[in-house]
């Protein structure tokens, strides 16, 4: 692994959950760190971990070019690591304008950023599975298969079409231009500091700590691929690392834990030793019902896999989170 000291580097959405394990790993690593943000949280993981004492905080948002630009030459950015985008599939629903200027013209500004400054060595665009979109899902729920990165981008709903479209375009800045692009698409990322209480593990946290019913927005058997927040961050840096190898593709990052909700609980109770008292609302909205991903390319060729699962992480996330609860 490459040690990222006094690498120039900028993190876009550093302060948010996965942003933050990024940043604080780059910081141990004493890199020059410099972070985009629009808003804060006192009680985030960033602050709990005086990341802010230890980085370069801009207030900038993705959406302006001028200003990322700016931001990039002013301190001669050498690795990029786009985070920031609006990431929550029933706000996209509600507020697609918004997600669609984020999440693809945000990430536009930052490949064209990154097009016209020379020093800019790698850029790692933060996608998701969801960019695969509904793929044929009943066949790959029986089967019990897997998406693989040549699978069609087939977003058809506010958040997965701006998912497939960014990582669209990013590619078509390393197909037309050469920028040294590399694009990852992970499943349900989970860890300390996760603030959005619409997901499902800060929300099964909230609901046994403060005791309170869980409501479940699905029928409770949509799967997901659960992936602990460190592996996402080792994923992230060995790409950037080995960006000559990797330039161009997209990679998927799997877990060994394809869950549904239900089981996922079932799961926690018996880690945790407690019960939680659940209620399934059915009401989900553009949300898909399996979803799980083949990771056997990054494997391949960067040795990544999984290294932790949630008998090992999820006592010490259940602590972090009775600590800011």
């Amino acid at each position: 692994m490459i040690n990222f000291k006094n690498r120039n580097i900028l993190v876009t959405g550093g302060t948010g959950f996965v942003g933050s394990h990024l940043v604080e790993e780059l910081v141990m690593q004493e890199a020059n760190v410099v972070t985009t943000f629009i808003s804060t949280n006192p009680l985030s993981y960033f602050f709990s971990q005086k990341l802010n004492k230890k980085v370069r905080m801009a207030h900038v948002d993705v959406r302006d070019f001028e200003s990322v630009f700016d931001l990039v030459t002013k301190n001669d950015i050498e690795y990029i690591f786009h985070l920031a985008a609006q990431a929550l599939v029933e706000t996209a629903y509600y507020n697609p304008k918004k997600t669609m200027e984020s999440n693809i013209m945000g990430t536009v500004n930052i490949l064209e950023s990154a097009r016209l400054f020379p020093k800019v060595k790698a850029v790692v665009v933060a996608s998701s599975d969801k960019a695969y979109g509904k793929l044929d899902y009943q066949t790959l729920r029986v089967k019990k298969a897997k998406y693989f990165e040549t699978d069609p981008l087939k977003g058809d709903h506010p958040y997965e079409v701006s998912k497939s479209a960014a990582d669209l375009i990013a590619y078509s800045y390393f197909k037309t231009y050469n920028l040294p692009v590399v694009i990852t698409r992970f499943g349900n990322i989970y860890g300390e500091g996760d603030l959005n209480f619409s997901r499902i593990i800060p929300d099964i946290m909230r609901a046994i700590i403060k005791k309170e019913k869980l409501e479940i927005r699905s029928d409770g058997t949509y799967v997901r691929d659960y992936l602990y927040v460190k592996d996402v961050v080792d994923g992230y840096l060995r790409l950037a690392n080995k960006i000559e190898k990797v330039r161009g593709e997209a990679f998927n990052f799997g877990s060994r834990e394809s869950l549904s909700v239900i089981e996922l609980i079932k799961s926690i109770e018996r880690i945790l030793k407690k019960k939680i008292n659940y209620k399934i609302l059915n009401t989900a909205k553009n949300e898909i019902p399996y979803q799980s991903l083949n990771y056997l390319k990054i494997k391949r060729k960067l040795d990544w896999q999984p290294k932790y699962n949630l008998v090992k992480s999820i006592e010490k996330i259940y602590k972090w989170y009775k600590k800011i609860l």
